[in-house]
């Protein structure tokens, strides 16, 4: 009995661990931005913010370009994401529901980009987008991004789609529907935890995003808040409170996001990764 009892009690523990672990570094980032300086490079570790300050995020939020470059973070990202929904979703349906010449090859295609590393090709994506004169814009780093997140967006979805039984595309079809009405009215709606977990898997993606923007948008007024971010950290130093501050702006629209999608994703991943 005792033994059964540690069997049930030591992967809880281990949970608890690994949450500690990993949550630690992020509650260290939050408390630090809103400890006043003294407590931040006290001898003595102060565990939590009791004389809380929002000098920091002040700090933060007028610095030079902040605004403009959050701007164009949630404009790219936001771009990216839906139009590789857009995308996805029905490249996803012609993938599950029919059957044509090379789509083996499609899929097997789409899975290699998956896995390809996209640090590598930075430099060939900088000579085409120097050649076709649009550095500094946008325009590439949406399409590019976008370019990114597809192949996870369409695998996913393809398996989601899959998991749809076509009886009822058909009853739909036979009440009167169109193919078009049937995926919009019938399938489309089914497929709502699949496009919450890859929009939020593309979001974070496209967020984060640093070596491309780095290379190809060298002037203030077309950078993306991970650029901010590090040169943040330059103009500051070692001020670590403004410098925590600016991270946590950083994460929390992804936190915020992750919060109220959190359930349907983790689902929507683990349904995707198994059907179809």
């Amino acid at each position: 009995m005792k033994r059964s009892l540690m069997g049930r009690l030591w992967p809880n523990l281990v949970a608890v661990v690994m949450f500690v672990f990993c949550v630690f570094p992020v509650y260290w980032m939050f408390a630090t931005a809103f400890k006043p300086t003294g407590d931040i490079i006290a001898e003595d570790p102060v565990w939590f913010p009791t004389d809380a300050t929002f000098e920091h995020f002040k700090t933060a939020v007028n610095a030079d370009h902040f605004w403009t470059m959050a701007g164009n973070s949630l404009i790219v990202t936001l771009l990216a994401v839906v139009f590789s929904l857009i995308i996805g979703v029905t490249a996803a349906f012609a993938l599950a529901r029919m059957r044509f010449k090379g789509r083996r090859g499609f899929i097997i295609g789409f899975m290699l980009a998956q896995m390809a590393p996209w640090e590598v090709m930075v430099i060939a994506i900088y000579i085409i987008v120097r050649d076709a004169d649009m550095l500094n814009s946008l325009i590439p780093l949406t399409l590019f991004y976008m370019v990114m997140i597809l192949p996870f967006t369409l695998l996913t979805l393809r398996g989601f789609v899959a998991a749809v039984p076509k009886e009822l595309e058909e009853s739909a079809m036979v009440d009167g529907c169109t193919r078009m009405q049937a995926f919009r009215r019938v399938i489309l709606p089914l497929l709502a935890p699949g496009l919450m977990s890859t929009s939020l898997f593309g979001f974070i993606t496209a967020w984060n995003e640093f070596p491309l923007v780095l290379v190809l948008n060298k002037e203030a007024e077309s950078k993306t808040l991970p650029v901010w971010l590090s040169s943040f950290q330059t103009q500051f130093g070692d001020d670590w409170g403004a410098t925590m501050a600016a991270a946590s702006l950083f994460a929390i629209p992804i936190l915020i996001l992750f919060v109220f999608l959190q359930r349907r994703a983790v689902s929507g991943l683990t349904d995707g990764a198994v059907k179809g």
